[in-house]
């Protein structure tokens, strides 16, 4: 075993504090001058809902969809009046699925501009990410506006 002397285990601990003192120093040193304002989020939010129903499109888009919703409701009307329940259920089921079809046709051009202009604006903030504003708790830049003129919208 080693046989370490009361002297030696004083200079240790000296030695030990010093160290300690010195980074703390050092840590508070590299602190000071950057008290100026924090740097600006490069995570934005965007009302996404909002930038698609502003759209100019989507007026044409809703006047569509009433339409087809309308035949759709002449179609169930005329075709079903001597089905029986379940074939009128299965009709009213493949009446749906072609609403919901004709829907994301419709839409998905709508869309397509509206993703590429958050895209456009993310880019030229510098915004790393964009998040739907409701899932954003705290913080993030909101360019909503900004993409709703870029799109022209309302």
């Amino acid at each position: 075993m080693l046989k370490i002397d009361k002297k030696q285990i004083k200079v240790v601990s000296v030695a030990i504090a010093l160290v300690f003192l010195l980074s703390v120093v050092g840590i508070a040193v590299s602190q000071t001058g950057t008290s100026q304002a924090a740097p600006a989020s490069n995570v934005g939010k965007v009302n996404y809902e909002d930038l698609v129903r502003s759209h100019p499109d989507f007026a044409k888009f809703a006047a569509t969809m009433q339409a087809e919703q309308e035949q759709a409701q002449k179609d169930f009307n005329d075709k079903t009046a001597t089905m029986n329940d379940k074939e009128k259920q299965d009709y009213f089921l493949q009446l749906q699925q072609r609403l919901q079809v004709r829907q994301g046709e419709l839409l998905k051009p709508i869309e397509d501009k509206v993703m590429a202009t958050i895209k456009e604006v993310a880019e030229i903030k510098g915004l790393a990410v964009v998040m739907p504003v409701n899932t954003v708790v705290y913080g993030g830049q909101d360019i909503t506006d900004d993409v709703k003129k870029k799109l022209g919208g309302k």
